[in-house]
């Protein structure tokens, strides 16, 4: 990873006001999708994390991480599957395997899911993000794939260093690096 990636990653972030006499600020990372040198260099960063594990496929939740993932599954010459939130459109119809996500970043329980078919027993799975606050949903894919579990890559690792270690989570920035 270079330093001029981490560099066009702080500059292209920001923190916004939301307005309303809200008392808290949120991450407006639209800067990163709009530069096109971070687009370039965003996978092959990501993907230097963890090149060393051989990962075969990069599981993403969405929203962001139907972004990130590809970026990095590309990077890696790994395939990419999907984690979708439960509730958030029409059932999928093909068997998925789930896992519950106790409580995001928002306090929020959710389920993400994947195709069943879609992950295999050989496979080294990399889980990709761009954010980890609580490594709650890294924690609940990996329960999906135990024994294939290599890690999770995220733009922005803010977790305590014990859930990173635990989790075998990385991250290009840290909180510090983008503190107002």
């Amino acid at each position: 990873m270079t330093t001029d990636l981490r560099d066009h990653l702080r500059a292209a972030f920001r923190w916004t006001d939301p307005g309303d006499g809200s008392d808290y600020l949120v991450s407006d990372r639209s800067g990163w999708w709009r530069d096109p040198a971070i687009l370039a260099e965003l996978g092959d960063g990501l993907a230097e994390l963890f090149r060393a594990e051989q990962p075969t496929v990069v599981v993403s939740p969405e929203v962001t991480g139907f972004l990130v993932g590809p970026l990095v599954a590309r990077a890696l010459g790994a395939g990419f599957v999907e984690a979708y939130r439960a509730g958030a459109r029409r059932p999928i119809a093909e068997p998925m395997i789930w896992a519950e996500v106790p409580a995001d970043h928002r306090g929020d329980n959710q389920h993400l899911g994947v195709r069943r078919e879609l992950i295999r027993a050989d496979d080294r799975v990399l889980v990709v993000d761009d954010w980890a606050a609580t490594g709650a949903q890294a924690r609940a894919l990996r329960t999906l794939f135990t024994g294939r579990y290599v890690g999770t890559a995220v733009i922005v690792n803010e977790c305590p260093p014990e859930v990173a270690r635990e989790l075998t989570l990385r991250g290009l920035l840290t909180g510090a690096d983008i503190e107002l």
